[in-house]
Formats: structure tokens, sequence, C-alpha cells
């Protein structure tokens, strides 16, 4: 990979904040570390706390500690850091901030090249945008873009008018939606295994595969996040993003070719194929939950900022049908819950038996490619072979691969790899607007059923923390004759 050193000031709104301080400054630091950020890169923290700058080099330290045992180098990495107390609706502080982003651009030799990212409510990704337009912080050499956190959004309706604030600023190709998943090294390599290797390009299809499961389980609660996601649910908050993007991604015509352009266009046509149910069919195709309590472990109804008869859904299953040439018919199920079992992301695509089974005594099972994203990143293949003996026997094994600790050391974490990517320019890992109209077109349905039904038939809780959700997830693969591989 091209390890070309990046020059771009970055603005970081919400500087103060949790994602800033657990995923931002490591990211940044590691690609320091590595060499992709040196000497022409500088960042401005805004945030509304009156820091000085030597308590922002502080906290930067503190936040890199665990990935630096050079004090030196901390202590160089934290210098390009400046701190700038903001009010995102006061115009006279943008003026600082021009001011100050100036400078720094003399300073570091940094091109005119910025990159805004806003780590805050998207309720001040508006009037932030809006400010930087008009108060001249947007400069006219080198390139600006703009890296907006999810929830992009609560509905279709709430997701455009978002978009058009922001685009009235700064057009498409300069917007970089974060969906960490994306990031990920084994969601990356899903299209890597589908269209680099003849044996499973030849067989992707409804003629080969019987179903794809798509796991996306959490064994911690909502923590301090509570008050977030009573607004949201796991539909929104998981659903319409991470897991329908993994959809496109196993789903999707082959590109013309490996670009932006082209890949986003498959997953557009991918998301388009998407059934969109009625209230009848998302009754038949859906299960929603939300976990009660079990020994030290609390109910969500009891957790801080939730209401006591909260129907909020910590969980969702779901069986997806696909109107596609290639998948019309194979049924792909999902489903993503808080307090589960073990935390895990997992894909497991299951293929069809044979049509003719020569060994008719024998106990075959279905051959299953899993790709395990966390947290073990591998991929391993189910398949039938003889038992060792006498007897022909047959029985199932797994060949695996998994990530080696060299290669896990080497691996960029999912921001540190995005936040590459957008001062790089490359598109590629990043939901296009499109998209993101498309699954909120799909994902409101099942909202707008779920809120018009009857709330006095829904049982919750209806799971116990620490298992896999509940029962009604088992049955909406039985019913079909299938099960959860995991």
């Amino acid at each position: 990979m091209n390890n070309t050193e990046q020059q771009a000031l970055f603005i970081i709104f919400g500087g103060t904040g949790d994602l800033a301080q657990r995923k931002l400054y490591p990211s940044l630091f590691n690609l320091y570390k590595r060499g992709y950020l040196k000497n022409h890169f500088a960042v401005i923290g805004t945030a509304r706390r009156p820091w000085t700058d030597e308590h922002y080099h502080e906290v930067i330290k503190e936040s890199i500690a665990d990935l630096s045992d050079d004090e030196e180098k901390a202590n160089d990495f934290a210098s390009h850091f400046y701190y700038q107390s903001h009010n995102v609706n006061d115009t006279n502080h943008y003026v600082t901030l021009r001011d100050l982003a100036d400078k720094l651009d003399e300073k570091y030799g940094l091109c005119g090249n910025r990159l805004y990212y806003l780590a805050m409510s998207p309720r001040f990704f508006g009037t932030i945008c809006e400010h930087l337009k008009t108060q001249g912080i947007i400069t006219k050499n080198g390139y600006n873009r703009v890296v907006v956190e999810k929830p992009f959004g609560h509905d279709y309706e709430s997701a455009k008018a978002l978009n058009d604030e922001i685009g009235s600023v700064f057009p498409e190709r300069d917007v970089f939606r974060i969906d960490h998943y994306l990031g990920k090294e084994m969601v990356q390599n899903i299209l890597a295994v589908r269209f680099g290797n003849s044996m499973f390009n030849a067989m992707w299809n409804n003629r080969y595969i019987s179903n794809i499961q798509i796991t996306l389980s959490e064994a911690l609660g909502v923590e301090e996040r509570a008050g977030y996601y009573e607004t949201s649910g796991a539909l929104r908050d998981m659903v319409q993003n991470h897991i329908l993007q993994i959809v496109t991604l196993l789903t999707m015509n082959a590109p013309v070719s490996y670009s932006a352009e082209d890949i986003s266009r498959e997953k557009i046509n991918a998301l388009k194929s998407l059934k969109v149910y009625n209230a009848d069919e998302v009754k038949e195709n859906f299960v929603r939950g939300q976990y009660g309590n079990v020994a030290g472990l609390k109910a969500y109804r009891d957790e801080d900022q939730v209401a006591s008869d909260s129907m909020t859904e910590t969980f969702v299953a779901g069986k997806l049908a696909v109107e596609n040439m290639d998948f019309a018919g194979v049924p792909i199920y999902i489903r993503t819950g808080k307090r589960m079992k073990e935390k895990a992301t997992r894909i497991d695509v299951v293929f069809k038996q044979m049509p003719v089974v020569v060994f008719k005594d024998s106990c075959l099972k279905s051959d299953v490619l899993t790709i395990n994203v966390d947290p073990e990143p591998g991929i391993s293949i189910q398949l039938n072979t003889k038992k060792v003996g006498q007897n022909f026997d047959t029985e199932s094994i797994d060949i695996g691969y998994s990530l080696s600790d060299e290669q896990k050391a080497e691996m960029p974490e999912a921001y540190e790899r995005l936040i590459l990517n957008a001062l790089r320019g490359e598109t590629m890992n990043f939901a296009r607007w499109d998209e993101l109209s498309y699954s909120w077109k799909f994902l409101d349905s099942i909202r707008k059923a779920w809120d018009d039904e009857d709330l006095s038939v829904v049982a919750f809780p209806n799971y116990a923390c620490r298992t896999m959700g509940p029962k009604a997830s088992d049955e909406l693969l039985e019913k079909d004759g299938n099960h959860w591989e995991f």
C-alpha cells in the first residue's frame, strides 16, 4: 500500500467527546506511527468546554497511552493538537476558528487541505456546514471533505433533510458517511472471497446457496447510551446501516471493476432488489425483542434513562428477500441484539445439500462458509468427509484460516482505515446517499408496521440476558426447515 505522507488540517467538532477519545485520537496516532501522518498535519479540537491547549495535550496522551511506550513520540504527536472552545451556533466563534485554521495551514504547510469531522449530534450538522461556508473556513485551494457519524437521520424524510443541508455546502464526492463496519478487515474480505475465487464465484447464487445468515451480537447492554437508544432501538441502530451494508456486499452483482463508482452502483442495485414488506409481511418475517434481567444484570427497563414501560427493541431478527436473478428464493436471515450470549459478528453462507445422496445412511450436513468478522477474524469452511476407520461413515469437519498475531498487529483498526481513506479521497468504504435512501425506505416499512401494531400483544421483555434472543428468532428459521448455524 502507498504510505505517502498525508497533509491536512483536521477540525473535529466534538473534540472532547467519547468517540474522539476512544476512536479518533488513537486512530490518528496509529496513522502517525505508520508514517501516513508526519510533520504536515494539525488537529483542531472544538467543543463547549473551556480547555487549554496544555490540558488538551494531556487528554490526547492519555487516549493513546496503550499504544505508545515512547514518551517523546507521544509528546511530538500531541504537539500537533490545538483546542478551540466553540459554540456551533455562534458566528463569531467560526471567525476565531478560521483564523486559527489559516495560521496552522501556514505553520505546517497543509496546502489548504481540510477534513471536517462532525462527531456531534446530527442536529448540528446543517449549521456547522453553513458556517464553514459563510465564514470562509472552506479553502479555495486544496480539498475540503466532511466526515459524518451515524445516526444519519431517523427515517427517510429526516435523512433526506440532513443530506440536503450537507449537500448545499459539500458535493457528494466530498461527503464521507462513516460506517465503521465497512472498515473491518473481514467485511472487506467479502468481495475478495466472492470475486477472487472461481469456486465461490460460480456457486454464489440460488442454484447452490440454501440461505445466508448474518449475526451481530453484543454481550453488553446499552450502558451509557441508553438515552440515545430509547430514540433509536436495534432496528435503526444496527440494521439500517451495518447489517444492510453487509447484505449488499453479499448479494450485489459483480462490479465491472474494483472502483468506488462501480461497486456503489451494484450495491445500490442490490438494495433496490430488497423486497419492501407490508404490515402483514413484517409480522411474518421480522421478530423484535427486549432483554430481561438475569442474576447480576439489569433488564433494559431498569437501565438509567429508560422508561419503566419502554417498548424499545434491543433485539431484531428478520428474513430478507432479495428479488434479483441470483438470489430470488434465498432467504437472508439477520439478527442483532444487546445482552446476548457473546460478542460476535459472523456471516454463514449455507449451501444446498447434494440433490442425489450417494451416502443414504450417512448424516450429511450442509457445507457452510463462515466469515468471522469479530472478535477473532478468520474464514472457515464446513465440509463432509469420511471418518477414519474400517467403516464408511461420514463426519463434518472445519477447515479454517484465522489471522496470526503478527497479522492482527498489522491490521488497521476500522476508524484508522476509514480516516486514511477520507484523507486520500477514497469513497469506496463509505455509504453514498443513494444507498442510504433505499435502506431507509426498506426500514421505514418495518418501523411503521411495528408502530401501528397493538402494543398490548407485544410481550416485553421476551429474552433473558446471556441468550441468543427470543424463541421466535429460532422459529423464524425453523418454519423454513433451517436453523441458526451459530
